[in-house]
């Protein structure tokens, strides 16, 4: 008979991560004082095993930077139906989520229906590495996680999009479930060609986008020449401020933006500088998302200085994670800050 929802344990867990960032996965792991020894490892996939004892759900929602998905180990198997019969007798009806690592490289084999996928239903991820080698696990879904296979988002970026761009505020929002209310106007760095943009256009969201760059001929569609004192009726307008950050004052946010939004190639330190200073100008600003961009994934190191500087900020809810369509990158989160 199958355990009670949440009751199941197991002596190992697996991570799946980007490729590339399993061994800054392991360095977390080791500086959180976790006690997983790391074992077995794969393109993608670090196992870990429990030091002298047994996970449980708990370890499940362990906040990871670097980890998409964290599964319970139900064990490996030769077959995939033999993989899944494990799962059932172990905890019993589970929504199924297939993966094969094919020339290091994941791809999703089934997923069902990701919106469908409730807070709570366990899920069993079968996980293919071989012809005859499949690795199995479960968890339950929670808010702040992934609904896609394995945490690899599976949207298709639209044709008339001007940049991967898009991909990365399309898929922070399904992950950190991110609301955008009425009224809200974004203020993004580094806008240009303009991938962020056209997804918070099509999301209601007026843009003040922020480049010396030109914005694609996609956005510029909605373009204004200054920032309106009450939005237009119709479509979400975008104001292209041709100039660096670094000289953007507070009359170019005329006193409106409520997120701040970072795509720059700068540091950390210049990102979260920036956020800094536009909090301080435009007092509105409630929420913020940065893309972190790192020259080497150990600089991932020193998230807790971030973190902190984000609070400092007044940013009560802060969250990091390397989202699926990351490579050196990083998505840095702040919301609930006090407006005023």
């Amino acid at each position: 008979m199958a355990m009670p929802s949440g009751a199941f344990q197991s002596g190992h867990l697996f991570v799946l991560c980007n490729s590339g960032s399993e061994r800054a996965l392991k360095a977390e792991v080791q500086s959180a004082g976790l006690g997983w020894r790391s074992g077995f490892q794969a393109r993608g996939m670090v196992a870990f095993k429990a030091d002298g004892g047994t996970f449980g759900r708990g370890e499940l929602e362990q906040s990871l930077v670097f980890g998409r998905r964290v599964c319970l180990s139900v064990g490996k198997a030769n077959t995939q139906a033999e993989a899944e019969s494990m799962v059932l007798a172990a905890v019993g009806e589970v929504r199924w989520h297939r993966l094969r690592l094919e020339e290091r490289r994941w791809s999703v084999e089934a997923g069902g229906d990701p919106d469908a996928l409730r807070d709570g239903e366990a899920v069993g991820t079968v996980v293919a590495l071989g012809p005859e080698e499949y690795w199995v696990g479960v968890h339950w879904h929670r808010a702040g996680l992934s609904p896609d296979p394995g945490g690899i988002f599976g949207v298709e970026m639209p044709e008339d999009s001007p940049s991967r761009a898009w991909l990365k505020l399309e898929e922070a929002v399904r992950v950190f479930g991110l609301r955008f209310r009425r009224g809200d106007v974004a203020a993004e760095l580094g806008c240009a060609p303009g991938g962020v943009i056209l997804a918070l256009l099509r999301r209601g969201v007026p843009v003040i986008g922020v480049d010396p760059a030109r914005l694609a001929e996609v956005v510029m569609r909605h373009a204004l020449p200054s920032v309106p004192s009450v939005d237009p009726a119709g479509d979400p307008w975008v104001v292209h401020c041709r100039k660096p950050a670094a000289l953007v004052s507070k009359r170019d946010l005329a006193g409106r933006a409520t997120w701040f939004l970072s795509d720059m190639n700068q540091s950390p330190a210049v990102a979260i500088a920036e956020c800094r200073r536009f909090a301080g100008m435009c007092p509105s600003i409630h929420a913020a998302l940065i893309t972190l961009k790192l020259t080497d994934l150990g600089e991932a190191a020193a998230a807790g200085e971030w973190l902190g500087a984000m609070r400092a900020i007044g940013f009560r809810d802060v969250r990091l994670r390397q989202l699926s369509v990351h490579h050196r990158e990083l998505a840095l989160l702040g919301t609930g800050r006090r407006v005023g």
